[in-house]
């Protein structure tokens, strides 16, 4: 493992530039604990061009996971036996009021909802937090990427402030589900390309969560499988024909 304790990245977004530190410290996101010294202008208010910049530092004694998997799943949630650990009222309450602050803080008006999503094949349920209100196209950006960034932001301040690692999901106004419905139906599209063709069919770079979607909608498709390719945040899912 790296000798380093301590590690200080700058990158366009606080997700790519954790990111990028988790990579070259070679750890998983529960080993270290991260702080956000700059979050840049990109990531919270999609204006200007100031870059994120975070120190992460590396845990004297690592948490060791309940399950017996070494480290997180590329294309799962990360190893969080933390939501069945924590009092569930609290953590809907945090997760709330986090988003809440960052709005406050970004002068936007909107409503804040929390609540537990269907549980995963893990039985782990994520946090959904609903935002609602006017002119928030602000929030998604372009292809969510403000969004995701957020999110992701969000994910490393509750899970410091409740000790563990927990998943949370943030929605603005529907896009997610739209998002998805996109994402399926693109799916589908580039199956049937990828065997009309006999050609593989490379997506656009997505966050882990978009290229679970593809997967799961895939996985059961005939005639194609999937698989991830590159390095985040430019990683990406091929559509691979079968071989006749």
């Amino acid at each position: 493992m790296n000798e380093r304790t301590t590690l200080e990245k700058i990158a366009p977004t606080v997700h790519e530039a954790v990111a990028e530190g988790l990579k070259e410290l070679g750890l998983p996101p529960e080993m270290v604990e991260v702080e956000v010294l700059d979050s840049g202008s990109r990531g919270l208010l999609g204006i200007g061009g100031r870059q994120a910049r975070v120190r992460l530092t590396v845990k004297s004694a690592p948490v060791e996971p309940e399950t017996s998997d070494p480290a997180p799943q590329p294309e799962s949630a990360p190893v969080q036996a933390a939501v069945p650990q924590v009092n569930e009222d609290e953590l809907l309450r945090v997760s709330q009021q986090i988003v809440t602050d960052l709005l406050e803080k970004m002068k936007i008006q909107a409503t804040v909802t929390a609540r537990y999503g269907e549980a995963d094949e893990e039985g782990v349920r994520p946090v959904l937090v609903d935002i609602h209100g006017n002119d928030l196209g602000v929030l998604i950006g372009r292809r969510g990427d403000i969004l995701n960034a957020m999110q992701y932001l969000v994910n490393l301040i509750v899970s410091k402030q409740m000790e563990q690692w927990v998943q949370i999901v943030i929605d603005v106004e529907g896009y997610r589900a739209r998002r998805e419905r996109q994402l399926r139906q693109m799916a589908r599209r580039m199956a049937d390309q990828a065997i009309k063709t006999g050609r593989r069919q490379v997506l656009e770079p997505m966050p882990a969560n978009e290229r679970r979607i593809i997967h799961l909608e895939l996985r059961e498709y005939p005639g194609v499988s999937t698989q991830s390719i590159g390095e985040e945040p430019t990683r990406k899912v091929t559509i691979v024909p079968e071989q006749k």
